[in-house]
This record gives C-alpha cells, sequence and structure tokens, in this order.
C-alpha cells in the first residue's frame, strides 16, 4: 500500500527560486503564492490552525520577496496582491500595515475600493 504513503508536494513558497529573481519574476513568484495560499487563508479565517500556519508561512514568504522588488509600481502591485490575502485571512492587523506601505495613489484607491475597512 505504497500509495497511501505518498510524500505531499511542496507549497509553491516552499520550493527555493531557480536563480536571482528579477523585479518580474518576483511579481510573478507572488502572484503564484497569493494564488495557491487562498484556500489557506480561507481555512485561516475558520481558525483552523493547519491552514492558519500555512497561510502564515506563505505571507512571510511573499512579503520578504516583495521587499527585493526594485521598481515601485512592481512591488505596490505586489503588495497589493498581498493585502488581498491578508483580507481573505481575515489579518487586518497586517493588511493595515502593508496598506501604509503602497505608494501609487491608484493602487491605495483600488485597495481601499476593494477593502473599505483599511481607510
Amino acid at each position: 500500500m505504497k500509495w497511501f504513503a505518498r510524500p505531499k508536494p511542496a507549497d509553491v513558497w516552499d520550493e527555493p527560486p531557480q536563480g536571482p529573481l528579477g523585479d518580474i519574476e518576483a511579481a510573478e513568484r507572488i502572484r503564484a503564492i497569493c494564488d495557491a495560499a487562498a484556500v489557506s487563508a480561507a481555512g485561516s479565517a475558520r481558525n483552523d490552525t493547519r491552514e492558519s500556519e500555512r497561510y502564515e508561512r506563505a505571507a512571510k514568504v511573499a512579503m520578504e520577496i516583495a521587499m527585493k522588488i526594485s521598481d515601485g509600481l512592481m512591488r505596490d502591485a505586489a503588495v497589493h496582491r498581498i493585502v488581498d490575502l491578508c483580507m481573505r485571512a481575515d489579518d487586518i492587523k497586517t493588511a493595515q500595515i502593508l496598506f501604509r506601505a503602497i505608494h501609487a495613489s491608484w493602487i491605495r484607491e483600488t485597495v481601499q475600493r476593494d477593502h473599505p475597512t483599511l481607510a
């Protein structure tokens, strides 16, 4: 019965990047992390400890990658995705901190429209 003992596939955020990340690759990786962690964020909102841990790891890795993006607009767009992930997990405190890091006015307005509780 080996098929029961199959190892679980690694999460996107646990995989090391293939070489150095440029701004575009970093933004794509953040998008992939946020998309993959969306289910965990919803589980985190329901107080599921395993899903909460997965969400926290994903958000942490995404934030670390976002800090390394040098282009301001790309960084703001990536942070917008992370804010969406935090709001899905009902992590309003982290979302508010990240919201303040967004400098582009049109992205700030979009985030405020999508999540009025952050205003």
